[in-house]
């Protein structure tokens, strides 16, 4: 197709030939939206809920009613790339596409940091959880145990490990579908802790509602969305075309949305703390969700998600692991990385897969063997994404109203929208940490200094080595 061979360095020879690079075409809409669901993971705000309530004034649920909305933007931007850049690499092609090939790279780059470090903090939830069930087994040992069978999965093939997630996330689904049914039963027998609307409008606690609390607890409760864009990663192994790579983008963002906000929701009447008591005792945000769960239900349904989390994390780092492998993958088939994390074996990446689960394996272990590697590995997860969302909505301009510019172009899709998503992602960045912003900085840096050394190179080399 045009936009295929008219966006890349290299030819398609070089992508579609015999050398082993090709990618098999073997996943549904349903696996698509598995992959999505498993990086979100549907608990995902379980882990963060005490701190989102404390920074929320007690409006957690409305956070990720306005969090929801705001990465609809940027779902929007990825189902307009995805359609005319249908390839593995995502941001990276994208980008690579509608600002050049330095903004590729530097998209790609940026986003291989969050791919990487994403399913290392899922590897250390499980561990973590793991070990809380059975604490005489080191967490990482059981870190490094989940990236090893997760691993080996994804090695197998992308259908063989859409499968077993499948099943997985049916447990993780049924497990919420638990907490919501008991949830709704103590809350007709024994009333809500917390008005009714509190969830909405806050509890009170801190005062009266504020607008700037919801903005600054939105900026944290974006880490659970982190994920739902490597749907967009397997654009070359859909079934069905990039529209359907297109509408699970959107439907899994949906979803997602739907399911956080109803178990935030509820959870938020049943807790017993005040949100000014959590924010006042910091200590206590991290197990808020089981301790309300625990007081107004029962210790076997905090147990049961305990036990889900652990298994939800592992898989979530799986998918996060099989989006990495197919970043790599496509850098490297385009040659801004190593050339052999292009080959493939059996339409599967295994060069690429191994190598981003080295990268996590290292990573995932070092914080599991630190008090504060958690906090270290969570400070900077989300950096590389939003700088490489921010490129995506300016790939969406660049390509429809720049490079198009003879085409018809509709300026709220392909201009007013991906401005905003721009500035809402810039937003986030700006309300960072300051070590996150110091890391991001860094790595952009080292990624800008690969990029001249490269372009020099390849200024120096014979016509046409492109």
């Amino acid at each position: 197709m045009s936009e295929r061979s008219g966006t890349s360095g290299t030819g398609t020879a070089d992508r579609d030939g015999g050398d082993g690079q090709e990618l098999r075409r073997n996943l549904g809409f349903r696996d698509l939206v598995v992959y999505g669901l498993l990086f979100i993971a549907p608990m995902a705000p379980v882990g963060v809920f005490g701190t989102l309530d404390a920074k929320s004034h007690g409006a957690v649920a409305l956070v990720y009613v306005v969090a929801t909305v705001a990465m609809a933007f940027t779902a929007f931007s990825y189902a307009q790339m995805v359609r005319v850049v249908p390839q593995a690499g995502s941001v990276f092609a994208y980008a690579r596409a509608g600002l050049g090939e330095g903004a590729g790279f530097v998209a790609g780059w940026m986003a291989a940091l969050d791919y990487v470090l994403i399913p290392a903090v899922a590897y250390l939830f499980s561990g973590i959880a793991m070990n809380e069930l059975v604490p005489g087994v080191s967490r990482w040992v059981w870190t490094a145990l989940a990236v090893v069978i997760t691993t080996l999965l994804n090695l197998w093939g992308v259908r063989a490990a859409a499968r077993v997630g499948f099943l997985v996330l049916a447990m993780e689904i049924a497990v919420l579908l638990v907490f919501v049914v008991a949830a709704l039963v103590v809350l007709a027998r024994d009333g809500a802790e917390r008005g009714w609307l509190s969830p909405l409008t806050g509890d009170g606690s801190q005062g009266a509602f504020a607008l700037s609390a919801v903005i600054g607890a939105v900026s944290v409760a974006v880490l659970s969305y982190l994920g739902f864009d490597a749907i967009a990663t397997f654009a070359e192994e859909a079934t069905g075309g990039s529209h359907r790579v297109a509408r699970a983008l959107l439907f899994c963002l949906a979803l997602a949305g739907l399911l956080f906000v109803a178990q935030t929701y509820l959870v938020a009447l049943l807790e017993p703390v005040p949100s000014a008591r959590l924010a006042a005792e910091p200590e206590r945000q991290g197990s808020a969700f089981y301790d309300a769960v625990e007081a107004s239900v029962g210790t076997w349904l905090q147990d049961l998600v305990a036990v889900s989390k652990a298994i939800g994390a592992a898989f979530a780092a799986l998918a996060g692991q099989a989006a990495a492998g197919r970043l790599l993958f496509a850098m490297g088939r385009d040659r801004r990385l190593p050339r052999a994390l292009a080959r493939t074996s059996s339409g599967v990446p295994r060069v690429a897969l191994l190598c981003a689960a080295l990268i996590t394996l290292v990573a995932a272990v070092w914080a599991a063997r630190r008090d504060d590697g958690l906090d270290h590995l969570v400070s900077v997860v989300d950096i590389g994404a939003l700088t490489a969302f921010t490129l995506l909505h300016a790939s969406v301009v660049g390509w429809f109203a720049v490079r198009r510019r003879g085409a018809a172009v509709s300026w709220w899709r392909h201009v007013l929208l991906p401005v905003v998503g721009a500035l809402i992602t810039v937003a986030v960045i700006v309300g960072a940490s300051g070590t996150a912003q110091v890391v991001g900085a860094l790595w952009l840096a080292a990624g800008l200094v690969v990029l001249v050394v490269q372009s020099r190179g390849r200024g120096r080399g014979p016509a046409g080595a492109g």
